[in-house]
């Protein structure tokens, strides 16, 4: 269902409209159409297009290249989750005999794997799968160029790699598994591997004439899991709320935060752009704001999802040229528009429910040495810990249930945390992953290793 347009302010329906009016005029492409999801469900739809008439709308499909590679990620780690597999297991574990068997499933999602970006042989995107019917021709005689796991390199083949691995571990073809746990449950109907009615043709525009090509549209067979996809701008505003929230039917929120965050070496240039990769998600900064998503292209179409979590906003962008419009761009600035214009309401502040009077005693200032930090008590008994200068190191906590606490981020991620008290049972100090963070400065009463000086604090005079 399509959710009225009437939920945003005209003011930025129109902006919105004026952003993909303008990519498909100066971007030159035959049609170009986009969603803007808030709140977990779409919330507009618009398209521009060179033929008169109807224009496409959210139930047109459009092919959607590497987009495809986020699906295939979250059939591997349903696989992970339900614990078939380690993403640290070798390929060779699991699916033996490819000649890249050295590779953790880890490393071929992040694209790390050090595999070649592309398979031998003729242009696999414009020539039938039929000539790669085996994943040693997808391969090659020499899979890998760089050492594996030292540096990021966008890898097709390495996706194959994970198609087939799920394919080898649920007994039935890539598309049929993906049919069954993902679209099905989430209720992408109009997403598939060939295109159905109504769906755009793909073209090719001279980069300096106003004509056009068609461009052929080829089955990628083996390469299949990379970029076979054809979907909607309505099924990826339904799949990008699944990738901001989770939904249990499939991955939990847990694990689709997993794939959000960075998880490949980042080289000089990607530091300067702002830009990582996770498992199967793309991940960037840009205007302040971190994105995560997905681009795709193939020959005769372009497509992007980007995300913006902490705005509760996501944009959608199809078209259908070979090159043109930049909708990385487009996306971003579709989310901006929305963010900026329509800022996401704050939850209620809620006092918690209740409070352990234990943990309670641990609020407050405490002290690294000479360093002030704060501790707050969050959810579930969790702690956050963070200076109170507000840069440096901080992390939030997670209560293990034995009085001990394990942060979540950052430099403390996984350290762990505990208040040390003294036989009356008096608080001591906080150990903090060796660390002792105690009330006053180098306290004196506490085991500040290296000692205080027992002449105490002193001016200069």
């Amino acid at each position: 269902m399509t959710t009225s347009q009437e939920e945003l302010l005209p003011g930025t329906r129109r902006a919105l409209l004026h952003r993909i009016a303008v990519a498909q005029s100066e971007g030159r492409a035959p049609s170009l159409v986009a969603a803007v999801v808030r709140d977990g469900r779409a919330v507009w739809h618009g398209s521009r297009t060179s033929v008169d008439g109807h224009g496409p709308d959210e139930n047109v499909q459009y092919r959607i290249g590497s987009i495809t590679k986020t699906f295939t990620a979250v059939l591997v780690l349903r696989l992970r989750d339900e614990g078939l597999l380690d993403l640290g297991d070798a390929l060779e574990k699991h699916l033996p005999g490819t000649g890249a068997g050295e590779a953790t499933i880890a490393e071929l999602l992040a694209h790390t794997a050090g595999l070649a970006a592309e398979s031998p042989g003729p242009w696999w995107e414009r020539s039938p799968g039929s000539l790669r019917p085996e994943l040693t021709d997808v391969l090659g005689q020499q899979p890998f160029l760089h050492p594996i796991g030292r540096r990021f390199h966008y890898s097709n083949p390495g996706y194959t790699l994970l198609g087939a691995l799920v394919e080898k571990l649920r007994g039935a073809p890539w598309e049929d598994v993906l049919r069954r746990e993902v679209l099905e449950p989430l209720g992408l109907d109009r997403t598939s591997t060939q295109p159905r009615a109504p769906h755009a043709g793909g073209w090719a525009v001279h980069p300096w004439a106003d004509v056009m090509l068609p461009e052929p549209t080829e089955d990628l067979g083996r390469m299949a899991p990379a970029g076979q996809l054809w979907s909607t701008t309505d099924d990826l505003a339904n799949f990008a709320a699944f990738l901001a929230r989770g939904d249990d039917r499939v991955l939990r929120p847990e694990t689709v935060r997993e794939m959000r965050t960075p998880a490949a070496p980042a080289e000089a240039a990607d530091v300067l752009d702002g830009t990582a990769y996770g498992l199967g998600m793309q991940v960037q900064s840009r205007d302040g704001r971190l994105l995560v998503g997905h681009s795709g292209s193939l020959p005769g179409f372009l497509a992007n999802l980007t995300i913006s979590v902490a705005d509760d906003v996501a944009a959608v962008v199809l078209a259908n040229c070979t090159s043109g419009p930049l909708l990385g761009s487009v996306g971003a600035d579709l989310v901006r528009i929305v963010a900026e214009a329509e800022p996401r309401m704050p939850e209620p502040w809620r006092p918690l429910p209740e409070v352990d009077s234990a943990v309670l005693e641990l609020a407050g200032q405490w002290y690294w040495g000479t360093h002030a930090f704060a501790l707050r008590l969050t959810t579930e008994g969790g702690v956050s810990l963070a200076p109170l200068s507000g840069a440096g190191r901080g992390s939030r906590f997670r209560a293990n249930g034995d009085g001990t606490w394990t942060g979540l981020e950052g430099y403390f991620a996984g350290e762990p945390l505990r208040a040390v008290r003294r036989p009356d049972g008096s608080v001591s100090h906080l150990d903090l992953g060796s660390f002792v963070f105690t009330r006053q400065p180098y306290d004196e009463g506490a085991p500040v290793p290296g000692g205080v000086d027992p002449e105490g604090w002193r001016g200069m005079g």
